[in-house]
């Protein structure tokens, strides 16, 4: 590991100065420091946020606010967040294991790079760590890439569970910018895909740092699900995942939301099968419907169009456990 100098500011004026190009924020550590031990990130100056942000999470008159310092074991255990935004709950618990949720933090967590096998082997070409060497996963296993959103700069997926959950309840990331001034970027515009830039994970402006997550008041804290199918129970990021919610009138679908991961750069929104759902009845042909709406966005790569079956699979499982909840 590079040798580095460590910062620890109390607030986040302190913070914003001394971030520059040269610098690295650091909450929970559990994706910067594996990044720093094998020199993909190699800041000369580690600036620790832990006590420049907050780790309170609120009620608000819309919502609920989430400090960007919110270790996610406790942010699934909340009773605002068990009861009123159970989704969220459902989805921390099924990302890493005990011992990093204790560690990892909210905003940390939006902050996460991908998870590619090529993108850790710091000898194998990838756009992403050095833009312009190419993409070993276009010709390399593809097991974990993209089946929809990606280029032919880079099919990496995103890692986060977490994350899925927000896109689906269309939350909101607090940031505060370089000159010190509170903006707000829509969840679903806070990831990219990666186009010709795929070094950039985020659409997070330099120098600025994320303060909260805000989630809206939604309709979804009754019939909700969240299916991850993966190699292993715990500690394993997912082939496919899909977070799902319904509002019912009787058997009546008001309103659904569907987002997933492990399929494109970005958590992804299937929102034509939202959409369609909308309406109808809430049955499995209709579940069956949706996911086929999904799946045909989707476009596999060589040797990976076993997600393609398997997400048809989840979205139609997610959709029926909506109904058990």
């Amino acid at each position: 590991m590079k040798p580095f100098v460590f910062s620890k500011p109390t607030n986040v004026r302190q913070a914003l100065t001394k971030k520059t190009a040269a610098t690295q924020y650091i909450a929970g550590g559990t994706n910067l420091v594996d990044l720093m031990k094998k020199a993909i990130a190699t800041p000369d100056v580690v600036i620790d946020v832990t006590q420049s942000l907050s780790n309170q999470i609120e009620r608000t008159t819309k919502g609920i606010r989430i400090g960007a310092m919110v270790r996610n074991s406790a942010l699934h255990q909340h009773p605002i967040v068990v009861a009123q935004f159970p989704l969220v709950a459902k989805a921390v618990l099924a990302g890493a294991s005990p011992q990093i949720r204790n560690m990892a933090s909210t905003g940390g967590n939006l902050l996460q790079r991908t998870r590619c096998p090529y993108f850790y082997d710091i000898v194998s070409p990838c756009n992403k760590r050095t833009p312009g060497s190419g993409c070993s996963a276009l010709t390399g296993d593809q097991r974990m890439a993209a089946i929809v959103g990606y280029s032919d700069q880079c099919v990496a997926v995103h890692p986060s569970d977490l994350c899925v959950a927000l896109a689906a309840l269309d939350a909101n990331v607090i940031i505060t910018d370089k000159s010190n001034n509170q903006r707000t970027i829509a969840f679903n515009n806070f990831h990219r895909l990666p186009g010709n830039n795929p070094a950039a994970d985020n659409n997070l402006p330099e120098g600025a740092i994320i303060n909260a997550i805000e989630i809206p008041d939604n309709p979804f804290n009754k019939h909700y699900s969240y299916v991850k199918v993966r190699d292993r129970d715990s500690y394993a990021f997912a082939l496919i995942s899909v977070a799902a919610g319904l509002q019912l009138n009787g058997n009546t679908i008001v309103a659904a939301t569907l987002a997933s991961g492990g399929v494109a750069h970005q958590p992804w929104r299937w929102n034509k099968a939202a959409a369609f759902l909308k309406g109808k009845a809430a049955t499995a042909a209709n579940f069956t419907a949706a996911a086929t709406i999904a799946v045909s966005e989707t476009k596999a790569l060589a040797n990976n169009g076993f997600k393609t079956l398997m997400l048809q699979g989840a979205i139609e499982t997610a959709l029926q456990n909506c109904l058990t909840v």
